[in-house]
């Protein structure tokens, strides 16, 4: 992750004045401790910050310290803890904090601000403020619960994407950064509040190493989530048209009340860590089709390691999102040399991949896909509280909180414990009315009384239970309509063999 980018994207933007057409927030709120912990493990938060404090204090028995508790002020900068050599005991730290995790000094000053950031964007949203939010130091789609992933250490998709569910009954998550966004995925796995769209680079290796076809979320969840797999050298044209079948049907069936778009860089051609070949205009046409809906959009920054490319593409979808058209010739700044030796902003790739991905294989995985969304039967429905809140929504993420902590497994569609205590209520017949295989019917044709049970039809006449159906009629005590109740019983049964 390169956070020079950032600086490179703002000075485009400031160079081609686009940030007339915006509302600034400058400086926003970081995210608070509370806040984080809406989703992130407080155990793991705390580990955070004592390594963030170790980050920037050396041992006691460093050079520095001893100066230090001498009254003497170095003017020395401060090292990371990887030039102190500080070392983990702790098998879980060792694990956690990885070459792609490494501790730096600052870093949850760091999260806390983009978080921050992410989280202003989504309550501009719900407030009705804004139409459209951007934060591009956001987008850390990898961060788990209690563990960091791809330089990703706080998930500040998934907090945004739970402020929203305060107010918005569903919300879609569009991820084109060429790694799968398995973290904001397994957040949301078992929602079916949440819609969860991936389009990235799988062959099973491939950083995270998931995201399958067959990845389509579990429990409520299931098929609330959709994968969709390429291979190396993707073009502008099928990528394009799979995103604009996929997600908008997905738009159709699921109808989001909000949308965040996680727009990472690294699927342009040449990144660094990357093999498509999207150019940046397509990349922002993938933005335009979505903000065509004209549904409260978030966007979100992510991947891309190509620093030039990540900010000619932000910038350039910046333009998209404002409705501005910008001149390819880029605006003349401080780091104008970063863009050498064209200064363009649609910059032509020297190189290409080999386009791997076959065209039957692509409209078998849209086919495969639409024909799973059959499965939604619209969108579900969510009951509010009278502040907007979804009343369920403690209930739900202490569900969630449970389900990680004892490692609960959820029962496929159709297993016995779904089956239990249910039954499928007919629309013709009213509660408590039975067909007489069922055992519960003494009294329809003998007359036996069952001493327990009495019951009466709506009109408060008695009858036996079961014995009234369609056209069936008020069985009544009198015995002159015998005949005429084992009639009905009669036609009942020959309805009942025309059905088999």
């Amino acid at each position: 992750m390169k956070p020079h980018r950032l600086t490179l994207t703002n000075s485009l933007v400031l160079g081609y004045g686009l940030h007339r057409h915006l509302d600034l927030f400058l400086d926003p709120r970081p995210a608070s401790r509370e806040e984080l912990e809406m989703y992130h493990d407080p155990k793991y938060l705390n580990l955070l910050e004592v390594k963030t404090r170790a980050a920037v204090e050396p041992p006691a028995t460093s050079p520095l310290s001893r100066r230090r508790e001498g009254g003497t002020v170095s003017h020395l900068q401060r090292k990371s803890a990887g030039d102190w050599n500080i070392t983990n005991s702790n098998p879980f730290e060792q694990a956690i904090f990885t070459e792609d995790c490494p501790v730096f000094g600052g870093m949850n000053d760091f999260f806390c601000q983009y978080t921050g950031a992410s989280l202003a964007g989504a309550r501009s949203l719900v407030s009705g403020q804004s139409d459209i939010a951007i934060n591009w130091s956001g987008g850390l789609h990898h961060a788990k619960k209690a563990e960091p992933s791809g330089f990703c250490y706080v998930n500040d998709i998934v907090l945004a994407i739970l402020e929203m569910l305060r107010y918005h009954p569903r919300v879609l998550y569009i991820d084109i950064d060429i790694h799968h966004g398995d973290g904001v995925e397994q957040a949301f796995y078992h929602s079916n509040r949440v819609f969860t769209v991936s389009l990235h680079k799988y062959n099973g290796s491939f950083f995270p190493g998931t995201g399958k076809l067959e990845d389509i979320g579990s429990g409520q969840g299931k098929y609330f989530c959709a994968n969709i797999p390429l291979e190396d050298g993707i073009d502008d044209a099928a990528y394009l048209s799979i995103f604009r079948e996929v997600i908008g049907d997905i738009i159709t069936m699921f109808k989001p009340s909000s949308i965040v778009l996680q727009c990472g860089a690294d699927s342009l051609g040449c990144d660094k860590l990357g093999c498509f070949n999207l150019s940046i205009k397509a990349h922002g046409d993938c933005v335009r089709f979505i903000k065509n809906f004209n549904l409260p959009l978030l966007i979100l920054g992510g991947g891309g390691y190509t620093i030039d490319n990540v900010a000619r593409c932000w910038t350039y979808e910046t333009a998209v999102l404002t409705g501005t058209d910008i001149p390819d010739q880029l605006p003349r700044g401080p780091y104008y040399s970063y863009f050498a030796p064209d200064y363009k902003l649609h910059k032509v790739w020297d190189k290409k991949w080999d386009n791997e991905n076959e065209a039957p294989r692509l409209r078998n995985m849209v086919a495969n896909i639409r024909s799973k969304l059959r499965y939604l039967h619209g969108a579900p429905s969510v009951v509010m509280g009278e502040e907007g809140f979804p009343v369920n929504l403690k209930e739900w993420l202490e569900q969630e909180e449970k389900r990680i902590r004892d490692g609960e497994e959820i029962e496929e569609e159709g297993d016995d414990e779904y089956m239990k205590d249910v039954r499928k209520e007919d629309r013709h017949f009213g509660k408590g009315q039975f067909f007489q295989d069922d055992n519960d019917n003494r009294g329809e044709v003998t007359g036996e009384k069952d001493p327990d049970v009495e019951v009466r039809d709506g009109d408060g006449r008695r009858r036996a239970r079961g014995g009234a159906r369609r056209g069936a009629g008020v069985v009544e005590e009198d015995e002159g309509e015998g005949a005429e109740l084992q009639a009905a019983e009669q036609l009942h049964q020959a309805l009942a063999i025309l059905m088999l």
